[in-house]
């Protein structure tokens, strides 16, 4: 069978070493010309000592780095024009971002807008930006965003409204992955992280309109990965064949779905955390249950090929079995993880639900990837699944 025509673009050049962050100015040295480094981050990893160590490295190279650590989850358009001021005042001709996907995302947008005169308002949506950027470099802190492997940055633009911006000058140049940076991570958050990266894989996998081969190999390697050493890093976070299966597995999702992107799962998660703050990944293990039930329909065939990667146990070969051992053994993980499984488990109240799936219903970008369609009637019904 000849395949459809289609385009695959990803990150030009990754590392992956553990404890690489300390001699970063050296990596970054040999591969950069510029010195005037801006490091975006949280104050978060700043005040557990995961930045000093890395300002030393780049500093023993010859960059002068100025530090932004104002980053929070679901950043705001705000802290976006905070960035850009500092790296502007800074005269800033290299762009670092270290941590989670917030602070990736920022660091990409922050790397285009420097030297443009584009507005932010202008560059939502899919192909909008215009120019070029700084050399951008991406650290990821957790195994589960895959930012540091797409084009895509998510700005939180109103209250409780996210957008975002997909563009290929947000791809990095460069992309460490040091998987002792995560080992710090709580347990509830490597649950969380690992979750959503496992929905980037199965989203990617089952993505209606740009499904392709090597999205497809990436994945299905990325599931077996995550699959495999989820429960292992969420009961001993200091294990370190765990989290660096669990980091790589995150960033080949990333690089799959940038491709073939993500679906009803993130449509349903986006108005869960803009309207209660919760964090994107556990958001996405909320609704992941009840999404893999209403796309089984269509998605069996795929999800039946999964189990196989994942070496599911299974009484039957038949698809409809295949289908349903997947999606209970996705169940099985989420508990053993530790995650918490309901709407009400975290806060979030019944009234509430009809208002979320009339939001929901904003993010077309995404739902045009699913594999079923969903209305606002369905998307309640899956909310109320889920509570």
């Amino acid at each position: 069978m000849a395949f459809n025509p289609f385009g695959f673009t990803t990150v030009a050049d990754t590392h992956v070493e553990w404890g690489a962050a300390a001699r970063l100015g050296e990596l970054l040295g040999e591969r950069f010309s510029e010195r005037k480094a801006l490091l975006v981050t949280d104050r978060g990893l700043i005040d557990a000592g995961l930045i000093a160590p890395v300002e030393e490295a780049l500093v023993a190279s010859g960059f002068a780095v100025s530090i932004f650590d104002e980053v929070v989850a679901d950043p705001a358009e705000a802290i976006v024009q905070s960035c850009i001021e500092q790296a502007r005042e800074k005269s800033i001709d290299i762009v670092i971002g270290l941590g989670g996907g917030s602070s990736l995302d920022i660091a990409k947008l922050v790397a285009v807008m420097i030297g443009s005169e584009q507005p932010l308002s202008e560059m939502y949506g899919i192909g909008k930006v215009t120019g070029k950027r700084l050399p951008l470099t991406l650290i990821p802190t957790t195994a589960g965003t895959g930012s540091e492997a797409t084009n895509i940055s998510i700005i939180t633009t109103g209250e409780t409204t996210k957008m975002g911006v997909v563009s290929r000058q947000l791809f990095a140049d460069f992309v460490l992955l040091d998987a002792e940076l995560t080992v710090g991570l709580p347990q509830i958050h490597t649950a969380a992280t690992g979750i959503d990266a496992m929905v980037h894989a199965i989203e990617a996998y089952t993505s209606k309109s740009k499904k392709n081969p090597l999205s497809d190999v990436l994945a299905r390697e990325a599931l077996r990965l995550l699959g495999s050493n989820l429960v292992a890093a969420c009961k001993d976070g200091a294990n370190r064949e765990a989290r660096e299966k669990m980091l790589l597995g995150a960033m080949l999702a990333g690089q799959a779905f940038a491709n073939s992107p993500v679906a009803a799962v993130h449509a349903l998660a986006y108005p869960l955390g803009g309207h209660y703050h919760l964090p994107h990944g556990l958001t996405n293990a909320l609704m992941l249950g009840p999404v893999l039930r209403y796309n089984a329909k269509v998605a069996a065939t795929l999800y039946a090929e999964l189990a196989d990667v994942m070496g599911i146990q299974g009484e039957s070969q038949e698809i409809k079995s295949r289908s349903e051992d997947f999606v209970s053994h996705m169940l099985s993980l989420m508990d053993e993880s530790g995650a918490p499984r309901r709407l009400r488990d975290v806060n979030i109240t019944e009234d509430s639900l009809p208002m979320l799936a009339k939001d929901a219903m904003k993010q077309t970008r995404l739902l045009v990837n699913n594999p079923v369609e969903v209305t606002e009637e369905d998307a309640l019904n899956l909310y109320r699944e889920a509570y």
